[in-house]
């Protein structure tokens, strides 16, 4: 099972790491982005939110505190799903398609369930660098 557990965050935290990428080196038309969502300090924002991203992908990918690690994805995609991606306010058609379709609840779930599944099981489902940070019963 290890290995498909390592394959698995490897697939998940993909994404994060392309736009964790993005946010760091692309930061300048990001914000532009941002701002026109009324983000405030968005060009710092979208470099924090790039570190944010990073930083729990690899705690992930690398199984260093990987529970911690899905937690910061879930609290990023929370906030970043009802604060840039408010479909429902749109009343262009194609604009609303797009947000929709980056409207990431479903990842914000997967990232949950991976936090309680590593909280929950311990090292054991872990093959990583370290156990989980935390422990739930």
């Amino acid at each position: 099972m290890g290995i498909l557990v390592v394959i698995g965050r490897l697939l998940f935290v993909a994404l994060f790491l392309v736009s964790a990428y993005g946010h760091l080196t692309r930061r300048k038309m990001m914000a532009g982005y941002a701002k026109s969502r009324g983000v405030p300090a968005a060009e710092f924002l979208v470099a924090a939110t790039g570190v944010q991203m990073a930083g729990g992908s690899l705690m992930v990918a690398l199984g260093v505190w990987p529970d911690l690690g899905a937690l910061i994805l879930f609290l990023f995609l929370i906030v970043t799903a009802f604060w840039m991606h408010s479909f429902w306010k749109e009343s262009e058609p194609q604009n609303r398609a797009m947000e929709r379709v980056q409207f990431y609840l479903a990842l914000a779930g997967a990232a949950l369930v991976m936090f309680a599944a590593f909280a929950a099981l311990g090292p054991g489902i872990n093959p990583g660098i370290t156990g989980p940070l935390f422990t739930i019963r």
